[in-house]
């Protein structure tokens, strides 16, 4: 069957009927390989075709009816449904001709003529639509070009431009009229807002559009775009930020589609458009003119464009042509000292960008070589500054260095390593010039964190570190010391016995860094630098007690996290989670841990105030003190310094937050159920997990719909499906199972959501796990499920034991698992009554699961027993026999008269029953046995 093309279309088609499309695709497509017959191949690649638009993967619909109409133009299904295809596809010209192709080949055909009516409707709708547009497009054009005109009115027809090209024939009309000429006009105005508004014009006629996107790059031209993102106005540098990452968007996913028709076939490669905007990105780092925050947006596309999405793609050349064209620009400003003459403006928050950029970079290289000539590169860059005459030179060596370990660590510790950098960090750590020394001391905090360096610096540091912090009289320089002491003094972590100073000594440092934390006189990096210093010292257990009790330390640390600066996200995100106890600790095997005692090695200790009623406690505190707005903050910052790690610390305190039942209502209230949803699809992998597993604990036991108002609850779906994962532990599964059996209770459309993200068979899949909980919570979820009809036929094919499983499970001891799977059958046999005379075949035994319900102390169990047996009796007069002739005949009797333990529901359930078995004459009413008495002699 696997080598024979019509048996795999049979097949696909009996898939296709019980509504697994998924399945039957993948039976056509092995049919399509193996087909010799063109005649065949059109007949498969049309019923691929309808498997596509059920699956509303329209464009692939259109392809494969297309394809079918290659080989047999007079194919009137194919035709029909390459139509549909189009016409969801927005080309309604193109499905208008199928469809009249269609009417023309079968006039009689009520489908052809309805979607001929809807084509024409809506093609009418289409252009008076474009005229009234057009109009307006000249009404705006005109008045933007009256230089008389009043700054106000030419201000509102800027912005009813930007609404307009939000919607397509708007976008369209703009373009042909000699649009874009006219935003280039605008974009050298001096009023802010109306560059504003150009820049959002922009956005509107290049989201989701290759053709535009090229002839708007290509019109306006780079350099101009890359002056506007430099200027010194920083709302405008984002605004043409968001333009340029659009047009980034447009041009890549344009690259990934599968282009068919006239209009797209001939557009050339946008691979020229791309390196253009690339290169003009890289040309700006290094520029002097450019602002601060334009330099950043430049850094921030750069991070987000360069690298590849996924390793699975083995295409990494847009990062080794930047690592060629630009790492020495970007070396220049990871360089770049601001407090000396030379060197471009930077922002607080440029020199982490640099480090995330350079990691994202090392991290995309794919081989030795590769990572051995980045290496290489930045080795010559820094010996090229280091080997100068001049101490700014060396300066600018060093920093860079800071930059490089704080990033790819490895390319960091290189440079560290070169002869004589660590003797001029040490020596410089001890210079009089404040911004030496602070340049110094950086560097040698950054290197504190590396395994290879820490303990030579322990060795060193340590004493100049404290010599530092006691004796400076600047506290620039003071509080970097310090942290550069809390790092060392953490490297024991959260285990207890391994602390490096002496008792006491991390309480005072830490006391120290909410002092300065609540300096509001110190400069903003300084107070970042302390919260750099918390982040190591809360792994000690006193000093999370001591900083949760300190309401204004935590006050000014949530202001930080919602500040400017963004390079402190890091640091307060690593401090919640410490104080939280979200890291993962994995618990020593008790065995192991009395063979290490007795071989007398390091066993790792708990402190006391790490036990659960502590973090509950501190837990609390930071809810009251505002932690959630803070949080939901640092997840809105768009800025490389939003890390993926910084995401997953986010997440792992989100986590540990809603952990209570009681806090999630608070958690939801301050923003934080929205704020979830991104950080379970854009993170690192653990960080997707412990979002995701948030927003499951959320689903449960909050309503959704108002947890995640409108569409938001639609994006809840994908992330609890990635939880039904063997990579999830058991009490993930059972949340993500509950979450769900939530959503697809609440509606169809939901329900389609599920279905549509491949959930069914995982469903189906814990379904027999043997943890009891796990295997009634998916049987729950199961129960919802089959309110849609696309379940219900998976049920209906043949061929399986889904029934069968249902059936038994309605017997089994376990009474939630009992109710969710009772719940599921009555469902079925109401939904779908031909499932009724399939129940007897699945077991001998089925009667006496029945029965078993009928008599179940439990009113849940007896009322779907009795709707089951309703059910049964309904949709077959041979099954109501059966029935009638055992025990549920005298059962149904006693249940219909009611009384104590029966609800009124169920007993005219049960009554039903009895008046159905009557109809069919199977027995007699009381009325005919009162007769039948009176009547005997």
């Amino acid at each position: 069957m696997l080598e024979d093309p019509a048996a795999l279309k049979e097949e696909g088609n009996t898939l296709f009927k019980a509504g697994d499309m998924q399945g039957a695709i993948c039976c056509y497509t092995k049919a399509i390989k193996l087909s010799d017959s063109q005649a065949e191949s059109a007949v498969l690649y049309r019923n691929r075709s309808a498997c596509y638009l059920k699956l509303e993967d329209y464009s692939k619909a259109e392809t494969d009816a297309s394809k079918a109409l290659d080989t047999d133009p007079g194919d009137v299904k194919a035709r029909f449904r390459r139509a549909q295809a189009f016409q969801k596809l927005g080309r309604l010209d193109q499905a208008f001709l199928d469809a009249q192709r269609c009417a023309q080949l079968e006039p009689k055909n009520k489908a052809f003529q309805d979607l001929l009516r809807q084509l024409g409707a809506q093609i009418q709708q289409k252009s008076a639509q474009l005229n009234s547009t057009d109009a307006r497009v000249q009404q705006m054009f005109s008045l933007l070009l009256d230089a008389s005109a009043k700054d106000s009115d030419r201000q509102k027809a800027a912005q009813n431009l930007v609404v307009l090209s939000r919607d397509e024939a708007g976008a369209e009309q703009i373009f042909r009229n000699d649009g874009v000429k006219l935003i280039q006009k605008l974009l050298q105005s001096k009023l802010e807002d109306v560059i504003l508004s150009a820049l959002r014009t922009l956005v509107g006629l290049c989201t989701g559009h290759q053709s535009r996107t090229m002839a708007i790059v290509n019109e306006l031209g780079m350099e101009q775009l890359c002056a506007v993102m430099g200027s010194g106005a920083p709302t405008v540098s984002l605004a043409a930020c968001h333009l340029l990452q659009v047009m980034f968007e447009a041009l890549t996913e344009g690259m990934k589609k599968e282009i068919r028709g006239k209009d797209e076939a001939i557009l050339p490669e946008p691979s020229k458009e791309l390196r253009s905007m690339l290169h003009h990105l890289l040309e700006m780092l290094p520029a002097s003119n450019v602002s601060g925050p334009g330099r950043d947006s430049a850094i921030n596309l750069l991070v987000k464009q360069v690298p590849r999405k996924s390793l699975k793609n083995p295409d990494n050349s847009l990062t080794l042509w930047v690592t060629d064209q630009g790492l020495k620009k970007i070396l220049q400003v990871a360089g770049t000292v601001p407090e000396l003459s030379e060197g471009p403006p930077l922002t607080d928050n440029t020199h982490m960008s640099c480090s995330v950029l350079l990691s994202k970079l090392y991290d995309d290289l794919k081989s030795d070589k590769e990572r051995e000539n980045f290496n290489k590169l930045c080795e010559e860059y820094v010996q090229q500054h280091f080997s100068r005459s001049g101490l700014d030179a060396k300066l600018r060596a060093i920093q860079t260095v800071s930059v490089l370990l704080q990033g790819p660590s490895d390319v960091g510790n290189r440079t560290l390593e070169m002869s004589g950098m660590m003797d001029a960090v040490i020596s410089l750590c001890a210079s009089e010039d404040v911004t030496h020394q602070q340049v110094a001391v950086e560097a040698l905090i950054h290197a504190a964190g590396k395994a290879k360096r820490a303990s030579f610096i322990t060795a060193n540091g340590v004493a100049l570190l404290k010599d530092l912090y006691k004796k400076s009289e600047n506290d620039r320089i003071r509080v970097r010391a310090l942290v550069g002491l809390c790092k060392l003094g953490s490297a024991g972590g959260t285990d207890f016995s391994m602390k490096q100073f002496a008792e006491g000594s991390t309480l005072k440092l830490a006391k120290q860094c909410r002092k300065w934390l609540c300096n509001e006189s110190l400069p903003p990096t300084s107070r970042r630098w302390s919260v750099e210093g918390l982040a190591y010292l809360t792994f000690d257990a006193d000093v999370k007690e001591d900083l949760v009790e300190d309401k204004n330390a935590l006050l000014a640390m949530f202001d930080l996290a919602k500040s400017e600066d963004k390079t402190v996200l890091f640091a307060v995100g690593s401090t919640l989670v410490n104080c939280t106890n979200s890291y993962d600790v994995e618990k020593p095997d008790p065995q192991m841990v009395e063979l290490a005692k007795y071989a007398k090695q390091h066993v790792p200790e708990e402190h006391p105030k790490d036990a659960r009623s502590y973090v509950e406690k501190r837990l609390l505190k930071l809810l009251e003190a505002g932690v959630v707005s803070a949080l939901v903050c640092m997840v809105k910052q768009e800025s490389p310094a939003l890390t993926e790690a910084c995401k997953e610390c986010i997440g792992r305190v989100f986590l540990a937050l809603v952990e209570r039942q009681e806090d999630r209502g608070t958690v939801v209230a301050q923003g934080g159920g929205k704020a979830l949803i991104p950080l379970a699809s854009d993170n690192t992998d653990v960080g997707k997990i412990k979002a995701a597993q948030a927003l499951a604990k959320i689903t449960i036991t909050s309503n959704p719909e108002i947890a995640f108002p409108g569409e938001r609850i639609y994006e809840v779906v994908r992330p609890l499906v990635s939880l039904l994962s063997l990579e999830c532990t058991l009490l993930q599964n059972f949340e993500a199972l509950m979450a769900l059996t939530n959503l697809a209770g609440i509606s169809e459309r939901l329900r389609q959501k599920i279905i549509k993200e491949k959930a069914v068979p995982k469903v189906e899949g814990y379904m027999f796990e043997e943890h009891e909980l796990v295997r009634a919570s998916a049987t729950e979820c199961m129960c919802n499920l089959v309110l849609s009809t696309e379940v219900q036929k998976l049920f209906l094919a043949t061929g399986n034991d889904r029934l069968k499983l249902i059936v038994l499970y309605s017997g089994e001891e376990d009474e939630r698992l009992r109710k969710a799977a009772a719940g599921t059958l009555a469902m079925l046999t109401a939904e779908q009554p031909e499932l009724c005379s399939r129940i007897p075949g699945t077991t001998t035994h089925w009667l006496e699961i029945v029965q078993a319900l009928l008599l179940s102390e439990m009113s849940d169990l007896r009322h779907r027993g009795v709707v089951i047996v309703h059910n049964m009796m309904q949709a077959d007069r041979s099954l109501a026999e059966t029935l009638m002739e055992s025990e549920a005949l005298e059962i149904l009797s006693v249940m219909a008269k009611g009384g104590e333990g029966t609800s009124d529901p169920v007993s005219k359930i049960a009554q039903n029953c009895l008046d159905k078995a009557v109809a069919y004459g199977i027995i007699k009413s009381r009325q005919e046995k009162d007769t039948n008495k009176g009547t005997e002699p």
